[in-house]
């Protein structure tokens, strides 16, 4: 590690590390315990000895609010300790004069996923209140994701970011987990432009952290600044620096990243981008749902539900929850054929901008597919559309083997009816969903506590209710009933 810190230094960059509140070995565990160390003084320890170690060392990035995913299986484990308000703001305060003794800084991840009582910590003001206010410190920054979920489209700035003078940073991700992880173009300069424009009206915004590499449970591997075939992640990360720390306008950001790329023409590579915005905005979500502000207990349901990670998913179940959300059904179906007239054009601008051609084919077979679903789930007389899905699902299969070198969304079709009333569901989404942020009298009551019961019960007694990329993906869908 120092040979590596020692080649960043020379290159003029601050090192910052992260870490996991809390990551530990079973061996570990067995010496806090028998020593009666309890994690915060354990950290203390840790970060005094770390520090001087590596005086190179600018920072730390401490992430409370999530742990490894299901698929670690390695001794070193990182778990949730911080389970409420009053445990983070314990932490802060045990650990924020080490980093003021060493005068490096602490950088302060509010990002959960919804477990404990802290789960809300991104969103909820009171909590947020709990946590920091009151205080100071120019050693502690606190680092937020640009909205109230995770790195999704349609979400509203989150607020929070202008509800504490502590210095701040804010998280964009370049490489969308959600979005096809930079197998095709999904640009985000636009987006956050917005945000950006924005967050001028907030105090102590020192910067912002742009993930570009890691993100999501997906199959997608290309590494942004290392492959060739990263450009689109390459690209994005590029425009959303320029545009945040030096003012620019995206598409001049665009065409310097063009020239210093050595593409092709400048102004095709803008209208392709254009084209592709408007179509992962209006294809790969449906504007009406992910407009809407829906909450389930601790966390603000994802604006997207038939896209998740490397999943496609079409099934009856959720023809029913979309048509529960979705009033105006005609409109989703014709944004659907409008995309597809963008990516017919999509080609020959790719070709004058001197793009992958093949990453526009891949989009618009994917989309394609996407474009099908839409008809399953609105359209009152789709003839045959079970059987033609299932047919594109085939092809899409063979033209992209699991195995081969380009890795594929995974289609789930199930056009099985559910086995209970759907009016049942219907009941349940509005009873258990709230379109508030502030928690009801049923919340507390029931949802946030009797609920979790009712969750432990099914999964020890019906583990089979419990679709599998939810029980085994990520930390589990049960993290949620924490």
């Amino acid at each position: 590690m120092r040979r590596c810190f020692q080649v960043l230094s020379e290159c003029g960059l601050a090192i910052y590390v992260t870490m996991d509140v809390m990551s530990m070995t079973p061996l570990l565990q067995q010496r806090l315990k028998i020593r009666g160390c309890s994690p915060n003084r354990y950290l203390i320890e840790l970060l005094n000895s770390f520090f001087g170690d590596y005086p190179q060392v600018a920072g730390v990035i401490v992430r409370i609010g999530e742990s490894d995913g299901k698929d670690v299986h390695d001794d070193f484990h990182s778990q949730l300790t911080v389970k409420t308000p009053e445990d983070a703001r314990t932490l802060l305060e045990d650990l924020l004069p080490v980093f003021e003794k060493h005068h490096r800084r602490l950088v302060f991840r509010t990002w959960t996923v919804g477990a404990y009582p802290i789960g809300d910590l991104m969103w909820h003001r009171e909590t947020f209140a709990r946590v920091f206010d009151g205080i100071s410190s120019q050693h502690l920054v606190v680092s937020m994701k640009y909205g109230e979920s995770d790195f999704f489209r349609y979400l509203p700035l989150n607020r929070n970011f202008f509800r504490t003078n502590l210095p701040k940073i804010v998280e964009f991700q370049t490489r969308r987990e959600y979005e096809g992880c930079g197998e095709y173009p999904s640009p985000t300069a636009w987006l956050y432009e917005q945000y950006i424009r924005e967050l001028k009206q907030a105090d102590q915004i020192i910067g912002c952290m742009v993930w570009c590499q890691t993100g999501g449970w997906v199959p997608f591997r290309r590494l942004a600044f290392l492959d060739q075939e990263a450009v689109w992640t390459d690209m994005n990360t590029y425009t959303t620096i320029r545009v945040f720390k030096d003012g620019l306008w995206v598409e001049d950001a665009l065409r310097l990243f063009a020239k210093e790329r050595k593409l092709g023409d400048s102004d095709a590579l803008i209208e392709l981008m254009r084209l592709a915005d408007e179509t992962v905005r209006d294809l790969l979500y449906i504007e009406e749902y992910a407009r809407q502000k829906l909450f389930f207990r601790r966390v603000r349901i994802p604006p997207m539900l038939q896209v998740y990670w490397g999943n496609i998913f079409i099934s009856h179940a959720l023809r029913r929850l979309l048509r529960y959300f979705v009033r105006d059904a005609d409109a989703a179906i014709r944004s659907a054929q409008r995309c597809l007239d963008n990516l017919k054009s999509m080609r020959a601008l790719a070709e004058r901008a001197g793009l992958p051609i093949a990453d526009i084919d891949y989009m618009e077979d994917t989309f394609r597919l996407l474009a099908l679903s839409r008809e399953y789930y609105f359209a009152e007389n789709a003839e045959g559309i079970e059987e033609r899905i299932l047919e594109a699902k085939r092809a899409y299969k063979t033209k992209y083997p699991k195995r081969g070198l380009r890795a594929r969304y995974r289609i789930k079709t199930d056009f099985k009816p559910l086995f209970f009333n759907p009016r049942y569901v219907l009941w349940a989404l509005a009873f258990l969903m709230r379109r508030k942020r502030g928690y009801r009298v049923v919340d507390r009551i029931i949802v946030l506590n009797g609920l979790s019961l009712i969750y432990r019960l099914i999964a020890s007694r019906r583990p089979h209710w419990i679709p599998g990329f939810a029980s085994k993906s990520a930390m589990g869908v049960d993290v949620v009933f924490k």
